[in-house]
């Protein structure tokens, strides 16, 4: 007999965990969380907008167009080379190696130094494209934040992005929520990795770290500083070839911080808005989940299953991690399609905060892929009216009967 999964069960116990505040819980969080905000020319949240920043792919795209035509020829031919899945990091790592490596020679008819000065252009680009600021309007990254900062916790939510942008300092600070983001200080915050490895502060602090980079980093006088703003991109995305010690701590300690975290006993991890094609995130992640059993990571992917192979393919080898995909999911390391039980009664509410259609005449499925379908169940996960004890319901026939494996992990 197939499996099948029932989202009721699982969301169940996941509203449970999220509205505890007694799990130490972490957030990953890829370019989908931005692209999923749609605004219009005005800046103002629109759903037949466009997108508040750009996915990779329209992010390469419209950074290589912004260069100047020999330079858009040369990257076009890198990303050419470097085969189908190159995106504006990749090649960013390319020319930043040829950078390093070429000296006066030369390849495609630019040395070096001309090398340097296409990662700086390339760079800059990359920092008009993501210097978005967050809508007037509330929206997903706001009501993230009001569930982060509205519960009472043992332990801090920690942040963990591959984004370059500001939206989650922005979000924080206009909540007046404390966080830490690995710098300490006033005129020059500069990177303090021995704060980072800590915790030392309480737990209504969140930290936020940012995994790649971030616009307003600097590198000034041997330190890596930040509060530059927006114009500052030299240190968005780390090639982790090229730097200094002094440029790659930041990055070797952010890493560090993940997979401590990750090996930490009793610990959550929900990813949203990320596509697992990150090579050195995903190698934390194989390690750690292999390490600890008593760690779990819900992965909510906005496409089908099959679509989705970088992360069913993680949760496959290891059933301490779990892959929500629109049509279905790997639970256990066990992959099969949604099937909602009968309706229990009250429940109706809970369900369409993560079971419905996106579109107009389209089918149901699975929604928390979406980030601010994410954000909401995250706010609402307080709104005891909504709450439904899993004890009462109503399974389909041919549902699991136990709890999977990454579900036992979180304690619920």
């Amino acid at each position: 007999m197939d499996t099948v999964h029932n989202p009721d069960r699982y969301m169940s116990d996941l509203r449970q965990i999220l509205s505890q505040g007694r799990k130490r819980v972490g957030l990953l969080v890829g370019a989908g969380a931005p692209f999923a905000i749609k605004v219009n020319a005005a800046g103002d949240l629109d759903e037949n907008g466009e997108s508040l920043i750009p996915g990779v792919d329209a992010l390469t795209d419209q950074t290589i167009a912004a260069l100047a035509a020999n330079q858009g020829k040369i990257v076009k031919s890198i990303r050419e080379k470097l085969g189908a899945g190159a995106n504006v990091e990749t090649i960013l790592s390319r020319v930043r190696l040829l950078d390093q490596a070429l000296g006066d020679s030369t390849v495609d008819g630019l040395d070096g130094t001309a090398y340097r000065k296409l990662g700086h252009e390339i760079c800059t680009h990359i920092g008009q494209l993501v210097g978005a600021e967050l809508p007037a309007q509330r929206c997903a990254y706001h009501e993230l934040i009001a569930w982060i900062s509205g519960t009472q916790r043992a332990n801090p939510v920690e942040i963990f992005t591959t984004n370059y942008d500001l939206l989650f300092e922005e979000a924080f600070e206009i909540a007046r929520a404390p966080y830490f983001d690995g710098f300490s200080g006033g005129n020059s915050p500069f990177f303090d990795p021995v704060t980072v490895a800590g915790n030392d502060l309480p737990p209504r602090w969140s930290r936020l770290w940012k995994l790649h980079g971030s616009l307003g980093w600097a590198l000034e006088n041997g330190s890596v500083v930040r509060g530059r703003g927006r114009d500052a991109t030299q240190l968005v995305y780390p090639d982790h070839l090229k730097y200094d010690l002094t440029q790659k701590q930041p990055y070797a300690a952010l890493f560090e911080r993940l997979r401590s975290f990750l090996l930490t006993p009793d610990t959550l991890l929900l990813a949203t808005g990320f596509s697992f094609r990150d090579a050195h995130i995903c190698a934390v992640l194989d390690e750690a989940l292999a390490m600890n059993t008593n760690t779990a990571v819900f992965a909510f992917q906005y496409r089908r299953l099959a679509d989705e192979s970088p992360a069913c393919r993680l949760a496959l080898n290891h059933p301490n991690m779990s892959v929500y995909a629109s049509n279905g999911a790997v639970i256990g390391g066990v992959e099969g399609p949604w099937r909602p039980g009968e309706l229990p009664k009250n429940w109706a509410e809970v369900r369409a905060s993560f079971w419905g259609a996106r579109t107009k005449d389209a089918d149901p499925e699975f929604l928390l892929g979406d980030f601010t379908a994410f954000s909401r169940f995250c706010a609402l996960a307080q709104s005891t009216d909504l709450s439904f004890p899993i004890s009462a319901m109503t399974l389909q026939n041919g549902e699991i009967a136990q709890v999977s494996h990454a579900l036992e992990n979180t304690g619920a």
